[in-house]
C-alpha cells in the first residue's frame, strides 16, 4: 500500500517564495494540497508563480512582504491571514549572502546579511507564532491546534566555509533560533525545525556551475554532484505533516553528506 501525506485544509506561508527554493517549496506544499501564500517582494514573479499553480489545481495566494520592515511582517500575515485563514504552516524561507573574505566585511554587508536572514526572519516567526500560540490557548478561533514552522537555514550554519562566512554565521544563528523556539512553543504543539540544504541549483546559480570555479566546487562534493530544488521535496512535506508531530527542533542536512 502506497503512503501518502495530505495537507488539505491547511494553510502555508513561504517567504522568499519568488523565485529558487521558495518557489519550489510553494509548488510542493499545493501540490500536497495546501492552500499557499506567496510573500515576497517581487510581486510579479509572485503573480506568475500564483498562475502557475492555479493552472495546476492548487489555491493560491500573493501578499507583498519586505522581511526587514517589522511593519510589512505584520502586515502582510494579518492580510494572509483575513484573506485565506489561520497559518498552520510556515516556511521561513528569506535570505541573502555576500561573498568576500571576514576581513574585507562592511558594517552595511553585515547589517543586510543579519537583518533578513536573521532578524527578518525571526520576527516572521514570531508573528506567525504568536498567532498559532493564540489558537493553542484558545484565544483566537482556528480549526486546527498548533502549527508547523520550516526555517530554512543551509549546511553552511553546520560547516564554515570560506569567503561566505557572514552568512554562514548568519545561518548557524537560524538554527539555534530554531532550538530555542521548539523548546518553548512544542508544548503547544507547534513543531519548529530547520532544514539545510547543501548546494541546489537554482536559476540564481545555475551559470556558476559551468564555470571552472563552479566545476571544481562540484568536484569537492562527496557525491560531486549538485542538488536539485525537488530533492528537498520529500522532507519538506514530512517536517509540514501531522505525521512529524514527534519531530521538533530537528536539524536536517540536505547536503549530499557535505557537512557531514
Amino acid at each position: 500500500m502506497a503512503y501518502s501525506i495530505d495537507l488539505s485544509g491547511r494553510v502555508a506561508f513561504i517567504t522568499g517564495a519568488s523565485g529558487g527554493l521558495g518557489a519550489q517549496f510553494a509548488r510542493t506544499l499545493s501540490a500536497a494540497g495546501a492552500a499557499v501564500v506567496l510573500a515576497s517582494r517581487r510581486l510579479e514573479k509572485l503573480k506568475e508563480l500564483r498562475a502557475e499553480i492555479e493552472g495546476a489545481g492548487g489555491d493560491a495566494h500573493v501578499v507583498e512582504l519586505d522581511v526587514t520592515d517589522h511593519d510589512s511582517i505584520k502586515s502582510a500575515v494579518a492580510h494572509a491571514e483575513t484573506e485565506v485563514g489561520s497559518i498552520d504552516i510556515l516556511i521561513n524561507n528569506s535570505g541573502v549572502s555576500t561573498t568576500q573574505r571576514l576581513q574585507d566585511v562592511s558594517v552595511q554587508d553585515y547589517d543586510f546579511v543579519f537583518d533578513t536572514n536573521v532578524k527578518g526572519a525571526f520576527f516572521v516567526a514570531q508573528e506567525v507564532g504568536k498567532r498559532m500560540l493564540a489558537r493553542a490557548k484558545g484565544a483566537a478561533p482556528g480549526t486546527y491546534t498548533g502549527g508547523r514552522i520550516v526555517n530554512i537555514a543551509s549546511m553552511a550554519g553546520l560547516r564554515a566555509l570560506p569567503q561566505i562566512g557572514i552568512y554562514a554565521m548568519s545561518k548557524a544563528a537560524v538554527i539555534h533560533m530554531t532550538r530555542a523556539m521548539a523548546v518553548e512553543w512544542g508544548k503547544f504543539g507547534i513543531n519548529v525545525n530547520a532544514l539545510c540544504p547543501g548546494y541546489i541549483d537554482t536559476e540564481i546559480n545555475h551559470h556558476h556551475w559551468q564555470t571552472e570555479q563552479g566545476k571544481k566546487l562540484i568536484q569537492m562534493l562527496p557525491r560531486k554532484r549538485v542538488g536539485q530544488a525537488k530533492d528537498l521535496d520529500a522532507v519538506l512535506v514530512m517536517l509540514c505533516s501531522n505525521e512529524s508531530h514527534l519531530v521538533n527542533g530537528a536539524v536536517i542536512a540536505a547536503d549530499d553528506g557535505f557537512s557531514a
